[in-house]
């Protein structure tokens, strides 16, 4: 039985990759590893959630610790409970992928995310150290489960400086996820004037042309209203982009550097750093640079972001996609937490959102490529090396300042491509001639 935590938790296709069997033996083996005796268990509403709850369970009880199943809960809703509860958490989601995948996201009682020592460990042990058979434990959603909720709303509630949202309205989209009816509940609470799409999940439609990763039908939406903003949650709503009122995407990006421009404002930006990865953008980085403040790049993930802002005692951190850590809110990204910051900072500017995210920073052009592997190709470790002849060769293509970043993917057998430059026309021309290198690159017999 082989299995390896990919960029965030354990992700596969449900019953092919990601098996019943393989999840029981995936809980044995963290509840054995981290030593926790008590754990809560949340889905985000995939048709093969709940079987991977009683998977989950049946691994958990195996080695004599107990489990409580909360039903459809956000990722960081369960990071929440398991720090104030003090109990391992356990998510049963695939993020932003479609519903045919599932995978299963780890906390500790403290609310944090695993170390890459301790899912090595996890990894050495499943793989090398269980043959046993583990049964399944039929779980129903625990009659408690609306206790634990509450505690993490009330905590996202006290976070919004602002408690009176009645001059904003906003349109939600909830990615027929995990966010489909705590946030317009929280919203509308706050006294927001909200519309609300798909928040119908039935199991196979989670992320399916909505969400984070398709943002059209929202941009439609909030034009259409003349909404002040959009907010578009990705499966288990542990991130968010948005759209503006005049319809342009938002992404993690803009939403990191109005962060950190009002946290410097008000004294709250610690050390005057905010963490950011390899894929944050030039002109952001341009941005930061001219308020005089300091950027710390980590690989990609929150998790990398996650350490470096725990081990320098940091407040602010983020990447592209969305994920945007609060450091002195929560414990990992949460997108309703994000979505009530960023409408916090659109009350305190007096500006709307347009005008706020164009004075954060001026993007330069940038454009994202995948290529997808090959089952034979993605099980070899020198692709990188194969394809660094023709980075550096489209690298030396740039006429002004550009740079190329290219790596694999932690949950897809793709290869993802990054170009960025101050000329759009020449991001173009070197993302596609770079494109069309490694296809032909990686179709070479070895």
């Amino acid at each position: 039985m082989v299995l390896k935590f990919g960029t965030d938790g354990v992700r596969g296709l449900a019953h092919t990759e990601l098996t019943a069997e393989l999840v029981s033996h995936l809980a044995f083996a963290t509840a054995k590893t981290i030593d926790v005796n008590e754990f809560i268990i949340g889905t985000d509403g995939r048709e093969s959630g709940e079987i991977f709850a009683n998977a989950l369970a049946g691994g958990f009880e195996s080695v004599g610790a107990t489990s409580k199943y909360l039903g459809i809960v956000p990722t960081p809703g369960i990071a929440h409970i398991a720090s104030q509860y003090g109990v391992g958490g356990a998510v049963i989601s695939a993020s932003h992928n479609k519903a045919e995948y599932n995978g299963v996201k780890f906390f500790l009682p403290n609310g944090q995310k695993l170390s890459d020592e301790t899912q090595k460990s996890i990894e050495t042990l499943l793989n090398n150290g269980i043959s046993s058979p583990i049964s399944l434990v039929d779980i129903e959603i625990t009659p408690d489960a609306h206790v634990y909720l509450t505690s993490w709303m009330n905590s996202l509630k006290n976070s919004s400086e602002e408690n009176k949202l009645n001059d904003l309205s906003i349109v939600i989209d909830c990615a027929n996820g995990a966010a489909s009816n705590i946030a317009p509940q929280l919203f509308k609470e706050l006294g927001a004037k909200i519309s609300v799409i798909h928040s119908q999940p039935n199991g196979s439609n989670i992320n399916l042309n909505c969400g984070s990763t398709d943002m059209g039908s929202l941009r439609l939406a909030v034009k259409e209203l003349n909404a002040d903003l959009g907010l578009a949650f990705d499966g288990d709503a542990d991130r968010v982009l948005a759209i503006d009122n005049q319809g342009n995407t938002i992404d993690g990006d803009y939403l990191l550097a109005i962060f950190a421009k009002d946290f410097q404002i008000r004294s709250s930006l610690k050390d005057n750093t905010v963490v950011a990865t390899v894929m944050a953008n030039m002109g952001f980085h341009e941005a930061m640079e001219a308020s005089g403040v300091a950027v710390h790049t980590t690989d990609v993930g929150d998790r990398h972001i996650l350490k470096t802002l725990r081990e320098n005692d940091w407040t602010l951190g983020g990447e592209q996609s969305g994920h945007i850590i609060f450091a002195d809110k929560a414990e990992t990204g949460d997108g309703i937490l994000t979505g009530l910051q960023l409408v916090n900072c659109l009350k305190r500017s007096e500006a709307d959102l347009h005008e706020l995210a164009q004075s954060s920073m001026q993007k330069f052009p940038q454009l994202l490529r995948s290529v997808e592997l090959k089952e034979e190709l993605n099980k070899k470790n020198n692709i990188l090396d194969r394809i660094q002849q023709y980075i550096l060769e489209a690298e030396s293509m740039f006429t002004n300042q550009g740079r190329i970043l290219v790596r694999r993917s932690g949950t897809e057998p793709i290869l993802r491509i990054m170009v960025e430059g101050k000329e759009e026309s020449e991001v173009h021309h070197v993302a596609n001639t770079l494109t069309k290198s490694i296809n032909e690159a990686l179709n070479l017999t070895d």
